[in-house]
């Protein structure tokens, strides 16, 4: 009995047309038994193998199973029919992998490099005793710009541009600084400036600050060792023997100050004269001096410690001054010798742009090098280059190999007094032509030191300057109140000892029509308000369909997300006196921008004229006075004092691909796009 019921448990299986095993067999009590063909019928003989009492079992014939034992498995795994299409999908494996890693380094190979956040979007510049007051002394603060953060974010701003805050005298504004590291009282402590850092990051937004290297205030710490040469600060300024006649002081040299006036000053503390390119509450460090550039080297590595994403380096033209302290040559020679008190009045080369001040700025951009090695924390570096030749200020772009600023700002067409399309035209092309390989371009219209665009030029050039910012290659920079086209205040009797051509384009920003324009609840103001307020603010502007606000807002809309705008080609149509047209366009993007900009009279413009194949109308993307969507006549456009158009031309012809536009093309970061997978690649 035993012996029977083990050949019931055993797993059987015929030579010949076996059935697919489901795993229970071993647990049936009866075999399924198939006739052998070679037998005769009458005496059937059937043939089992016994797969677990063999010693050496035989396979043949044996077809795979669920739950066969290895033996069996390693038996089926070498036949031809398993192993061909294993070895092949191990192969196409390998094959896919290798495809997919040359796939990924070819795409970077060819990829133009991403745009850092700098090159993103605009920045938005604020003078911090102007934007917002919130403990109502009348000051504007650094919780007051906290406050309006949300409302950058609706200008869809990218960069916040803080001009300076250090303790300070403020003479001549922010440039008198007493100490480096501490925030002057008016604007907040050191706990608030945090606060505002994190605020900013939250937002997604990047922060950077002025920095003034070249001098500090006459009460800065530093200054007063000096004065009693104690130790190393003996040697932080310049100092230099001159003689007094009568309570006169008689100068070592002719040199004059920015401001006017021998550059040199008697100290009766230290009995010798110190140098001042500005103020006599300014004097000019000694950055000859080895411990001075680690002084300021220190300073930025505390404030990138901070959180700061990048400076603005001001005035660094004035980092050294020749050794020899000749006198510098008189603009008119048949002038009396000696009685020159103007700045214009002398040749400046031995005061300014010396040998070896590139080197200093190279070493500010090592600093800001060593923090900028974390994904996402590029420290950005500009510099100021106001009243400079272009061909010095393209030199802070650096060399091929050694990088220097980022950018010099572009305050070119802030100093239009007049415009027109010819001046428009030659301050866009002397930047673009001028400016080296690979490196990235910027504009701004306005600023601290300038008058604003609508006192200037007057407000009907707002919105198409506003325009020509955006459709331009590069970053747009806008001075805050720039937007809703703040001018400036006329202020007869301000309460402030400073140059009044300096504050005029400083007044609080403008949020709404309630007292003080919304800037302070507090009874006074530190600078007045402009008589304008009621009509031109925040909140108004916010709720007019064609309010300068709402385009500043499409367009930076627009400028973000069309890489038209962002990185494709300029290419330059027509210019004269009243006019100028230009195009964007880019390899890959069957469409361009065509933007026509009146700064002259009214004016009729052909634009069929100047692109061959036009069609006779064309869609408006955005313009200062029409709806968009609308279409234009391209035969005949007409066009008013200060408006303009950004027209959609779609077209497979791109100019800076034909030969008669060679030359009136630029780009910055050379890149195509491809539509099928929806990159950037730079090899066009």
């Amino acid at each position: 009995m035993a012996e029977n019921k083990s050949k019931r448990d055993s797993i059987g299986m015929s030579t010949k047309g076996c059935r697919t095993n489901n795993g229970f067999v071993q647990n049936e009590d009866i075999l399924e038994q198939v006739p052998d063909p070679r037998s005769s019928e009458d005496s059937p003989q059937h043939s089992t193998v016994g797969i677990l009492d063999s010693e050496e079992p035989n396979f043949k014939g044996i077809q795979p199973y669920a739950g066969m034992p290895k033996e069996v498995l390693f038996q089926f795994s070498g036949q031809a029919c398993y192993r061909v299409p294993r070895e092949i999908l191990f192969w196409l494996t390998v094959a896919s992998v290798i495809v997919l890693i040359g796939a990924t380094i070819a795409i970077i190979a060819i990829s133009p490099k991403c745009l850092d956040w700098w090159q993103a979007g605009p920045m938005y510049q604020i003078y911090p005793r102007s934007f917002k007051d919130s403990d109502k002394d009348g000051n504007g603060d650094l919780k007051g710009i906290q406050d309006k953060l949300d409302y950058l974010t609706t200008l869809n701003v990218k960069t916040v541009w803080i001009t300076s805050f250090y303790k300070s005298s403020l003479k001549d504004f922010r440039y008198g600084v007493e100490d480096f590291r501490e925030i002057d009282p008016i604007f907040g402590t050191m706990k608030d400036f945090e606060n505002l850092v994190a605020a900013i990051h939250d937002k997604g937004l990047k922060l950077i600050i002025d920095f003034i290297p070249n001098h500090t205030s006459d009460k800065h710490v530093w200054f007063q060792w000096s004065q009693t040469r104690t130790g190393k600060y003996t040697d932080y300024y310049i100092w230099h023997d001159c003689t007094q006649e009568n309570g006169i002081t008689i100068p070592p040299n002719n040199w004059v100050s920015v401001y006017g006036n021998s550059s040199w000053h008697f100290d009766e503390v230290r009995n010798q004269c110190y140098f001042h390119q500005f103020t006599k509450e300014q004097p000019d460090l000694n950055f000859r001096n080895p411990d001075v550039q680690e002084e300021i080297k220190d300073i930025l590595q505390f404030w990138l410690t901070k959180g700061v994403d990048g400076f603005s380096f001001d005035a660094l033209k004035f980092l050294l001054e020749a050794k020899h302290l000749r006198d510098e040559i008189q603009v008119n020679k048949a002038e009396v010798l000696g009685m020159v008190t103007n700045y214009s009045e002398l040749y400046h080369d031995f005061t300014t742009t010396q040998v070896g001040m590139h080197d200093i700025v190279r070493s500010f951009r090592q600093t800001l090098d060593q923090f900028s090695r974390e994904p996402g924390r590029y420290r950005f570096m500009g510099t100021e280059s106001y009243s400079e030749t272009i061909d010095r200020t393209m030199m802070y772009y650096g060399l091929p190999f050694i990088q220097e600023a980022d950018f010099p700002f572009n305050s070119y067409l802030a100093e239009l007094d007049t415009l027109s399309g010819n001046s428009v035209y030659e301050v866009i092309t002397s930047w673009m032509g001028n400016m080296p390989e690979g490196k990235w371009p910027n504009w701004m219209i306005g600023g601290p030191d300038s008058a604003r665009l609508t006192s200037r030029a007057g407000s009907q050039y707002v919105n198409i300057m506003n325009m020509l910012l955006f459709t331009l290659p590069g970053t747009p920079i806008t001075y805050y109140g720039e937007e809703i086209g703040m001018g400036n205040i006329l202020a007869t009797h301000l309460n402030e000892s400073y140059d009044t051509n300096t504050l005029l384009s400083k007044s609080p920003m403008q949020w709404d029509n309630s007292s003080n324009a919304g800037f302070s609840e507090g009874s006074h103001t530190w600078l007045p308000t402009s008589s304008d307020y009621h009509t031109v603010n925040v909140d108004v502007q916010k709720t007019q369909p064609r309010s300068a606000l709402k385009l500043y807002q499409e367009l930076s809309l627009l400028h973000a997300n069309e890489l038209l705008l962002s990185r494709g080609w300029f290419c330059h149509l027509k210019n004269d006196t009243h006019s100028v047209v230009y195009t964007r366009e880019l390899d890959g993007i069957d469409r361009i921008f065509i933007v026509v900009l009146n700064f002259g009279q009214a004016t009729l413009l052909n634009l069929q004229e100047m692109i061959s194949g036009l069609p006779a109308r064309l869609r408006i993307t955005l313009s200062t006075n029409s709806d968009k969507g609308s279409e234009v006549d391209t035969n005949g456009i007409f066009l008013e004092k200060g408006e303009g158009f950004i027209l959609e031309h779609k077209t497979k012809n791109l100019l800076h691909r034909q030969t008669a536009y060679r030359d009136k093309c630029f780009i910055s970061n050379r890149a195509c796009y491809s539509s099928a997978f929806n990159i950037l690649y730079s090899l066009c």
